[in-house]
């Protein structure tokens, strides 16, 4: 019989965590920044950040948010790249006592207006190159104080000057905007100089992040992870990767984004824990430039999702890189697919690891051990302190191999979504989390996923529901009814595939699908339109997508 996990250890490893070996995610930063402080933290466009620099510059800003007349508690939203600017203003906020709400740049103005009203978020800090968007939506929330950042701002001169002026002029990626209220962030870091930061006693139960998730169904929802949840999670994570993970040492690359609950535990707070040096790669998109970036680093360890290791090892260039410092890769966000991790394996000579977590658990429930020898198709096993039970559609427990929705339970997950007491008694029930995922579990204690229950769609490991679409193409005065799915795509694991019953026979698939993108963020767009007579339905009237998955 193949060994557990905790066989697999030195035996200094523990099946349970104690959650309060930290007060709060500030306690890890600052006993990172007195342990590590003259180490590199951060790396962006070439430019390093020392621990001692993030301390300092984290500190600044949140002197700066109280002395603006933000409170403890308050919400401050951050919408940007991966940039050098996004760990100094995520620990400013997290230093001021104050909340991180997460948002993705590349929201539409409907979305953006959505997270910033529904967050209260009393202030944002953002990117100009998608100020336009906000400048749309920003009468219309709570918002008092906007932020406003260039790609560039944190390089030194004449660098600065160069990446500002090609980002704007050149490449002309900055939209015209005006937001006559707007500060420079740069500027209110500098003004922290001169104000004192008042230090929150905070508490494991103090709020850390409002991290957007759209939960099991409808609306995107704030999911509350405390400070408790957090610092759980990273201990969780950190009793499986301690063994193999030398700390101040290990190169992490940090190509998926930080606003994303993934990256955020798995790179940006997991490293800071280990005081390991962070490229942060702003546009992975671009993969030529990815792999060069590459190559200038002994990169030890790179969490990804599916996509992008298939994009890597079919980039050129990409298999002539030095692997002798790398460790691992480390999967999640979705599923890894065979041929990727048997091709990943052959080409750098490391396994590939696929862990399973979803937003409401901070997110890492279970993850393979780093001493596996090859991809085994699993999600892996339980991180320590989490239980996983598997119930039929009764309530009841499955026997051994057979597939039951997964339910969690364990100090990371969530303690709820805002103001939705409903959704939350929905997918929360005696401390138990209905993931809605279909899984089994094999005798060595390995989870499979085999299916999913709820009618999320996985886009690049970026969750996408139906709803959202729908309510989005039924705005438009041509459909009468619309139903989405998701379909297998080689690339992105899943694409959106649109029905839709026609109130006016010249609607074209091309005029719904424009109409999407100007309401929707380009994962979420359908990619293919059906055009039908009657949607399938209950005899309630509620639309069966499973049939038409079928």
């Amino acid at each position: 019989m193949e060994k557990t996990w905790l066989e697999h250890y030195d035996p200094r490893v523990s099946a349970e965590i104690d959650p309060d070996h930290y007060s709060s995610v500030v306690d890890i930063f600052e006993q990172s920044v007195a342990k590590y402080g003259d180490k590199v933290a951060y790396i962006n466009m070439g430019q390093e950040m020392t621990f001692a620099e993030l301390d300092t510059l984290s500190g600044q800003f949140a002197a700066y948010l109280q002395g603006c007349g933000l409170k403890r508690g308050d919400a401050v939203a951050v919408m940007m790249p991966n940039l050098l600017q996004y760990p100094v203003v995520m620990f400013g906020i997290l230093r001021a006592g104050m909340v991180v709400v997460n948002v993705n740049p590349l929201y539409t103005a409907r979305e953006l207006k959505h997270q910033l009203s529904d967050s209260s978020a009393k202030a944002i800090v953002i990117v100009e190159n998608f100020a336009c968007t906000l400048e749309k939506v920003v009468d219309e929330t709570p918002v008092e104080h906007i932020l406003l950042t260039a790609l560039g701002d944190m390089l030194p001169a004449p660098k600065r000057w160069v990446v500002n002026f090609v980002v704007k002029h050149v490449k002309k990626m900055v939209p015209a905007f005006r937001l006559p209220a707007a500060k420079s962030l740069m500027s209110a870091i500098s003004a922290g100089k001169d104000m004192s930061l008042d230090k929150p006693q905070l508490s494991g139960d103090d709020l850390a992040f409002l991290q957007y998730t759209g939960g099991t169904t409808g609306v995107s929802k704030g999911a509350m992870l405390t400070h408790r949840n957090m610092v759980a999670n990273l201990e969780q994570v950190s009793g499986i990767l301690a063994t193999v993970i030398e700390p101040g040492k290990d190169l992490v690359v940090t190509a998926l984004p930080l606003y994303h609950i993934f990256a955020l535990l798995a790179n940006c707070l997991l490293f800071l824990k280990f005081g390991c040096p962070n490229v942060l790669i702003t546009n992975p998109r671009d993969m030529p430039g990815f792999v060069k970036e590459l190559s200038k680093y002994p990169v030890a360890i790179l969490p990804g999702v599916n996509t992008l290791f298939n994009g890597l090892l079919n980039t050129p260039g990409f298999s002539e890189l030095d692997f002798s410092h790398f460790k691992f890769g480390l999967g999640g966000g979705m599923a890894v697919q065979r041929p990727v991790a048997e091709k990943w394996q052959q080409v750098t000579g490391t396994v590939l690891l696929e862990g399973y977590g979803l937003t409401e658990c901070s997110p890492v429930v279970t993850v393979n051990p780093p001493q596996l020898e090859a991809y085994k198709g699993s999600i892996g096993l339980p991180v320590p302190s989490t239980d996983i039970r598997l119930l039929d559609e009764e309530g009841n427990e499955v026997a051994l191999g057979e597939a039951g929705e997964m339910w969690v339970k364990g100090p990371q997950v969530m303690k709820g979504y805002l103001n939705r007491p409903e959704a939350t008694d929905e997918i929360l029930k005696d401390g138990w989390l209905a993931t809605g995922d279909i899984a089994r579990m094999d005798e060595q204690g390995y989870f499979y996923i085999v299916d999913r229950k709820k009618d999320m769609i996985l886009v690049s490991g970026f969750n996408v529901f139906p709803n959202e679409i729908e309510e989005v193409a039924a705005m438009h005065d041509k459909v009468l009814e619309a139903a989405a799915i998701g379909v297998p795509h080689e690339v992105s694991g899943e694409v959106v595939k649109l029905f839709v019953v026609r109130k006016d026979e010249g609607l074209t698939e091309k005029e719904v699908i424009a109409h999407c993108r100007d309401h929707l963020t380009g994962y979420k767009v359908p990619k293919q339109v059906v055009f039908k007579n009657e949607l399938p339905k209950t005899n309630v009237g509620k639309i069966l997508r499973r049939e038409l998955r079928d």
